[in-house]
């Protein structure tokens, strides 16, 4: 399956976005260890956690899924999970491979981890150091990726540890194996990372404390179920705001997006960069912060964007990287070495998609200089990564011809669709198979 992308205009429209992916898996996992039942609303039906929520069940947990975005969790209790029949598959979710792996750490069952292609390729180092530490026996391939095999029956004991890289999952990990093991765990990050898992725990009754790069918690008896509302996510979102800053005279609403302050690096750097993106009718959904946001287009110029926003903005390079190509000047980026390790080698997916449409990249290992410039048509390679496939399609709309993103099929993980999204805006978004290309 591939795109094929028209040049279009985006329009002034009112629209909404599929739900927080980070909090739709948080709250299937959370919520499965709760006592008592948790209803979630605005649930992302997508393919990630989808998997998230099948691997819940073979854990024994009851789950009704009562509309695509309404989901009920009879919770199992802290100690109440059950043995699975088998590998648990989570597709191409390394956010549900990395929080499984700290949840199952603790239990007294064995567990075996495992994905598709790309995720089994993805390195899991990071996570099984602490964990080890922590207690855990975790054995993987010889590189550290999965799948990975837990071993039950063990006893956790908390830890201090100081995270080399900022990581929500490596983090949100720790926190979840620390709910299991005796003592305090501490974790030191050296900047900033989404803060989803320390909200929903608070929420369900569990301690943690904070104080500036510093978290910790004690292991807990139970935790309490709760309602959790999922605001619209940002990552999403920021596909609409990009097509509305890049058109020539758009003025876009998306409605009751999540702006939890550990995630809005984004709109920082694109406003450093000249956008028109305002907040209105701020409100919480439970204890993430949720507004409109409001996008109008702009001229945008480059720069150089703070290596201090990165972890603010991890998911949203490719965007930055296409808003980059459409500026005034060369924008800068630098930090972003965690790039390569995700769905693709971000960085490296993304020059290679805006060369072929025209653009000027120099590449680094840390990140790229990218000069702005006009698209022009052709066809670029998504390397199954969403993201990439998504920003690319944006950048389509703008070309001076037609812009072909092969292999598509990994939107439906994160944001289910996308197409009918976008079309309501006024992008020319088409999906197509491989003997309808060229």
């Amino acid at each position: 399956m591939h795109f094929k992308v028209t040049p279009s205009k985006a329009t002034s429209a009112s629209v909404t976005v599929p739900g927080d992916k980070s909090v739709s898996h948080r709250a299937l996992m959370l919520g499965s260890i709760a006592e008592g039942r948790t209803n979630v609303s605005g649930f992302l039906p997508g393919e990630d956690c989808l998997a998230t929520m099948a691997a819940m069940r073979e854990l024994g947990v009851t789950i009704e899924q009562h509309s695509e975005t309404e989901v009920s969790i009879e919770g199992v209790g802290l100690r109440g999970l059950q043995a699975p029949a088998g590998d648990l598959d989570l597709g191409n979710s390394g956010t549900a491979m990395r929080l499984m792996a700290g949840l199952l750490a603790g239990q007294a069952f064995d567990s075996v981890l495992t994905g598709d292609e790309s995720l089994t390729g993805r390195p899991m180092g990071r996570i099984i150091k602490p964990l080890t530490m922590m207690g855990a026996a975790i054995e993987s391939d010889c590189d550290g990726t999965p799948p990975l095999q837990i071993a039950g029956g063990l006893r956790l004991h908390g830890i201090s540890y100081e995270m080399p890289v900022a990581s929500a999952q490596v983090k949100s990990s720790i926190l979840l194996a620390g709910l299991y093991a005796k003592g305090a765990t501490e974790i030191f990050e050296p900047a900033v990372a989404r803060d989803h898992t320390e909200r929903m725990l608070k929420s369900m009754g569990v301690y943690v404390y904070i104080n500036g790069n510093r978290i910790g918690i004690m292991g807990v008896r139970r935790l309490k179920a709760c309602e959790i509302k999922v605001p619209a996510d940002l990552s999403s979102a920021a596909f609409l705001i990009l097509a509305a800053l890049l058109s020539d005279d758009a003025d876009i609403l998306i409605r009751n997006v999540g702006i939890n302050p550990t995630r809005i690096g984004v709109i920082d750097i694109l406003q450093e960069m000249g956008a028109d993106i305002r907040f209105e009718r701020p409100q919480l959904f439970g204890s993430e912060p949720v507004t409109d946001i409001r996008v109008r287009s702009s001229q945008l110029h480059g720069g150089t964007v703070d290596p201090g926003l990165v972890s603010l903005a991890i998911d949203e390079f490719p965007v930055l990287f296409v808003a980059a190509a459409a500026a005034s000047g060369n924008t800068v980026f630098s930090g972003l070495e965690e790039l390569r390790v995700k769905e693709s080698d971000r960085i490296a997916a993304m020059a290679a998609g805006l060369e072929a449409l025209g653009i000027e990249v120099e590449e680094k290992p840390d990140g790229a200089i990218v000069h702005g410039g006009q698209f022009k048509g052709g066809t670029v390679r998504s390397f199954g990564d969403h993201r990439v496939a998504m920003s690319l399609a944006v950048a389509g709309g703008i070309a001076d011809g037609e812009v072909v993103v092969q292999d598509t099929a990994s939107v439906d993980t994160s944001f289910p669709g996308f197409v009918e999204c976008m079309a309501s805006i006024g992008a020319n978004i088409e999906r197509v198979e491989d003997s309808a290309v060229g």
